[in-house]
């Protein structure tokens, strides 16, 4: 038998021709086969060929979700170019940061993407965009800005010489943190690297040919990127997605496709079920994966936290624990985000001394595999590795004696109070059973160093009774974990990053009144 492809050339030109007439992707009013796949993308790889691009060549890739960015990631890859994605809600400070730190030479966009005019903003780093060959010092080494092209007819040398010149070892992309801990920063990945480890994952969540896959998360980061996007070329899957701000809209899209796996974040689902049709819809379909509130309302956990969750990093190439049993775990399992992928080591550190911790006692998680990214773009693997190739990723967990993983919180998110340490999450979660959506911060305090606050979101006309509440989390929580402050604010104040993640540093000036 022979071995799995390790490039995305190989991966497309195989499925093209097992299934050439089958979806690879349905987004809204578009559909591309994977013959249609193969065939735009070769045209769009001879047009960058023709404009210089080649092996090592970086490519940014500015589009929403759908064909397009599909179009011009495939073409890229095929060509041994890297992919560079960058952020649709991006702002023109970002944007210039993004175009600098990743050194793409040729940036493929859309014109403009619902309140974001792309032409607007390159104009305002760049000047003119529509010249042939750009020159500009804001951002020295870019080249070339092609504005909602699939490609030209071009003469251009055999697209097969490029195909086969690319290996495994390659880079195929650099996709960017999203920002929420600090500067983004681009994790570089190879093909084989990402190819192998969506196959594994792949195999442990049983996404086959036959099954569609309904993901909302955006194609540039990395849970779309690779646990959407690449997952589904390769299992020979079929990736159903939507750009639509009517949820009616998307309603009808997934009883229409009706695909029976979903993945992605809940918040981005949530206003599907506030839309006055979705009790009426049929979603029976929607039977696996954990967008758990759309799904067929058999599948749908009685508690989400009996279920494993899945915890992803874009340095890991997506998904770094995760579980294949998708029933409702035993009590003592609650919280679980089951155990590593396949490929990967994991060590618990003491997050002050890096030494060694118990099992059940929380540390830092490092990894080392050969899955994780090759380093951070313009840092060397000694800045992003320790001696003995460890990567530390600052999220703190636990592990019990089965090996399961528990994420209890980030690092730089944990709360220092009166000596003791408090973990933002655990607060979160006990609010969440007391049916309060709010966000746990740390606010400085002259006695206690920080005290634990909560900013408690409500919808309109909802109102919020903090007695009962604290009474239910001083029944749970430790004395020093209930909060001390609370803030309450309208869904519609929550203060946004451009990622579309709350700012959680202007969260806290709730308090500041």
């Amino acid at each position: 038998m022979s071995a799995d492809p390790t490039t995305v050339a190989a991966v497309l030109r195989q499925q093209a021709r097992a299934r050439g007439t089958q979806s690879l992707l349905v987004c809204d009013d578009e559909r591309l086969t994977y013959g249609d796949a193969e065939r735009r993308s070769a045209h769009l790889a001879r047009h960058l060929i023709a404009l210089g691009a080649g092996k090592g060549s970086h490519v940014g890739v500015l589009y929403p979700n759908g064909a397009r960015f599909v179009v011009a990631m495939l073409a890229t890859a095929r060509i041994g170019a890297v992919v560079v994605p960058f952020p649709t809600m991006a702002t023109t400070a970002e944007l210039h940061a993004q175009l600098l730190d990743s050194d793409v030479e040729l940036l493929l966009t859309a014109a403009s993407y619902r309140s974001h005019d792309y032409v607007e903003k390159l104009s305002g780093i760049l000047g003119d965009v529509g010249s042939e060959t750009i020159f500009s010092d804001a951002v020295p080494q870019l080249r070339r800005v092609l504005i909602g092209v699939d490609g030209a007819e071009a003469a251009a040398p055999a697209l097969d010489a490029f195909e086969d010149d690319v290996d495994g070892a390659d880079v195929l992309a650099i996709v960017y943190t999203s920002g929420s801990t600090g500067t983004p920063k681009g994790a570089i990945h190879t093909h084989a690297a990402m190819l192998t480890h969506q196959r594994n994952l792949n195999s442990i969540r049983g996404l086959t040919p036959t099954d569609k896959l309904f993901c909302n998360s955006p194609f540039f980061w990395i849970g779309g990127f690779a646990f959407g996007l690449l997952a589904t070329l390769t299992a020979g899957a079929t990736l159903v997605c939507s750009n639509a701000t009517d949820a009616a809209r998307t309603l009808d899209l997934l009883e229409a496709e009706r695909p029976n796996v979903t993945n992605g974040f809940t918040a981005g689902i949530a206003h599907l079920t506030r839309d006055p049709s979705f009790a009426a819809r049929d979603l029976s379909a929607l039977r696996r994966g954990n967008l758990y509130p759309i799904m067929a309302p058999d599948t749908r956990p009685a508690d989400p936290a009996l279920r494993h969750n899945m915890l992803g990093l874009t340095e890991a190439g997506s998904v770094v624990l995760l579980s294949g049993d998708e029933s409702d775990q035993p009590e003592h399992r609650r919280g679980s985000f089951g155990r590593p992928a396949p490929g990967f080591d994991i060590r618990i550190v003491d997050p002050d001394d890096c030494g060694p911790v118990s099992t059940g006692t929380v540390g830092e998680m490092c990894l080392r595999g050969p899955y994780l990214m090759q380093r951070y773009h313009r840092r060397s693997r000694e800045e992003c590795f320790d001696a003995d190739g460890w990567f530390h990723t600052g999220d703190l967990v636990r592990t019990d004696t089965d090996g399961y993983v528990y994420f209890i919180g980030r690092r730089d998110s944990m709360i220092k109070t009166a000596g003791a340490n408090v973990a933002a999450s655990e607060v979160e979660a006990a609010l969440a059973r007391a049916d309060v959506t709010a966000y746990v911060v740390g606010i400085p305090d002259t006695d206690r160093g920080q005290i634990v606050a909560a900013v408690v979101v409500l919808d309109d006309g909802a109102t919020f009774d903090e007695v009962a509440v604290r009474e239910r989390l001083t029944a749970e929580l430790s004395a020093y974990k209930v909060p001390r402050k609370f803030a309450v604010l309208r869904r519609s104040e929550v203060p946004l990053r451009s990622s579309g993640k709350v700012d959680m540093a202007a969260l806290e000036k709730a308090f500041d009144a």
